[in-house]
C-alpha cells in the first residue's frame, strides 16, 4: 500500500539509499545513508557538489546549480540522467525518481517525476520532502542582483507553501505574454486586460506569500538565543509588499492592475514590464553592527546567510514537523573555527540530516563519532580513512 503524504511531528525525512546512472562524473553510484551528519570531502572538481546538486533535483526546479537538464547527463550517456532516492520520514518509507526524457521540439531536455513508482508532477516532491542549501555562489548574495535575492526568498516560501511555485509559474507565463505584446507594439486594450488581470491575481498572492514569510522568519530570528550566528533584521523592498498588511487584497490587486494598465506606453518603450513583484527585493542588515548586510565582511556575511538558513529550518521543523534536508557546500568557507563548532551543535539540535562539504575531513574533526564521513574521488565514494 503507498503511504499517504503527511506532517504529524513524528520526525525527520531522510534518504536511506541514493543512486544516480549517468549523473555529472558518476556513471553509476549506489549510496546507503544514515540519517544525521554526511562529510564528503575530497580534491576539488572530484564530485563532491555533484552529489548535492542530485539531492537537489528531488525537489522542483533546476537544482542548486540551476543548469539546464541537458547539461546534467554524463558526457556521451545515450539516454540522459537518473536520480534516484529512497527516503523514510512521518509519511513512511517512500521512493523519488528523476531524470530526463530526452529532447523536446526545442531542442531542451524534459524532466520526469516518480513517486512510489506513479509517475507525476515536480511541483508533488514538496508534499513529500523539502531541501535547502547554501553554496559558495552565494556568498555574493547581498552583493549581486536583486534576483539572486528574489530566488532565495521564493525557495523559502516552498518550503513552506508548496503553492508559491505554481504562482510563480503563472505570473511569469503571463508577464512574458505581456512582453510579447509589447515588444509587437501591440495596443489591443482587450488583450492587455485579460493578461494583466492574471499577472495582478498571481503577482498580488506572491507579495503576500513573501511578505508573510519574512513576518514568520523574524519572529522565529526574535526568538532564537544569541549565537555566533548574528541576527539578521529582514525586510521586502517593492510596491505590493509596502501594501502587503496594510491594505485589503483587493485594494492591492486594484492598484496593480491600474498601474500596469497606465504604464504601458511606458512599459512598451522599456521593452519590458517594469512594474510587479519580480522587481522585488530582500533586504537584510546586521542587527547588532545596524549595518546592511552588503557593506559586511564575507566572514560576517556568511555568518548572517548560515543564520537565516538555520532559522527558517526551525520554522519549518514547527510549522510542519519536518525540518528540510540541507546540503552546506564548501560550508567551513568564511567560517572560523568558532562558528564552525556552533553550527555543527545546532546541526545535530535540529536533527535534520545534513550533507557538507570540503576538501579537508580535517575541518570537520570535532563532529567525529557523530557524523559519516565520506571521501569522493572523481565518480567513486568510499568511507573516509580513520573516520
Amino acid at each position: 500500500m503507498t503511504p499517504t503524504p503527511r506532517n504529524d511531528g513524528a520526525g525527520s525525512v531522510f534518504i536511506r539509499k541514493l543512486t544516480l546512472t549517468d549523473f555529472r562524473n558518476y556513471a553509476a553510484l549506489a549510496l546507503d545513508l544514515e540519517p544525521g551528519m554526511v562529510v564528503f570531502s575530497g580534491d576539488n572538481g572530484a564530485g563532491k557538489t555533484n552529489l548535492l546538486e542530485a539531492i537537489s533535483l528531488l525537489t522542483p526546479g533546476r537544482g542548486l546549480r540551476r543548469a539546464p537538464y541537458g547539461e546534467v547527463a554524463r558526457e556521451g550517456a545515450a539516454a540522459g540522467f537518473a536520480v534516484h532516492a529512497r527516503l523514510d520520514g512521518p509519511q513512511g518509507e517512500f521512493e523519488i525518481g528523476t531524470g530526463t526524457t530526452g529532447l523536446d521540439a526545442n531542442g531542451e531536455a524534459g524532466r520526469r517525476v516518480r513517486i512510489n513508482s506513479t509517475q507525476t508532477t515536480a511541483d508533488e516532491l514538496l508534499e513529500w520532502l523539502r531541501v535547502l542549501w547554501i553554496t559558495p555562489a552565494m556568498d555574493a548574495l547581498f552583493t549581486g542582483p536583486a534576483g539572486d535575492r528574489r530566488r532565495f526568498l521564493d525557495r523559502l516560501v516552498l518550503a513552506i507553501d508548496p503553492g508559491h511555485g505554481r504562482r510563480a509559474q503563472d505570473y511569469e507565463k503571463a508577464m512574458r505574454g505581456r512582453n510579447r505584446l509589447l515588444a509587437e507594439g501591440s495596443r489591443d486594450r482587450a488583450w492587455f486586460d485579460a493578461i494583466e488581470m492574471q499577472m495582478v491575481e498571481a503577482g498580488t498572492a506572491i507579495a503576500a506569500a513573501r511578505a508573510e514569510m519574512v513576518r514568520l522568519l523574524a519572529a522565529m530570528i526574535d526568538k532564537l538565543p544569541e549565537s555566533p550566528f548574528p541576527r539578521a533584521d529582514l525586510a521586502l523592498s517593492g510596491s505590493l509588499e509596502a501594501m502587503v498588511g496594510h491594505a485589503p487584497a483587493v485594494e492591492i490587486e486594484e492598484t496593480f492592475r491600474l498601474a500596469l494598465a497606465s504604464g504601458r506606453d511606458r512599459d512598451r518603450a522599456a521593452g519590458r514590464t517594469l512594474d510587479g513583484p519580480h522587481r522585488s527585493d530582500l533586504l537584510v542588515r546586521h542587527r547588532p553592527k545596524a549595518m546592511p548586510a552588503e557593506l559586511c565582511s564575507t566572514g560576517e556575511q556568511k555568518a548572517l546567510l548560515v543564520g537565516i538558513v538555520l532559522s527558517h529550518a526551525r520554522l519549518c521543523g514547527e510549522m510542519s514537523g519536518s525540518v528540510p534536508i540541507l546540503l552546506l557546500d564548501e560550508i567551513a568557507a568564511h567560517l572560523d573555527a568558532g562558528r564552525r563548532a556552533a553550527l555543527f551543535a545546532i546541526l545535530d539540535e535540529l536533527g535534520c540530516q545534513t550533507f557538507m562539504t570540503g576538501t579537508e575531513a580535517a575541518l570537520f574533526s570535532s563532529i567525529e563519532g557523530r557524523a559519516r564521513f565520506l571521501t569522493v574521488d572523481h565518480g567513486t565514494v568510499s568511507p573516509t580513512a580513520d573516520h
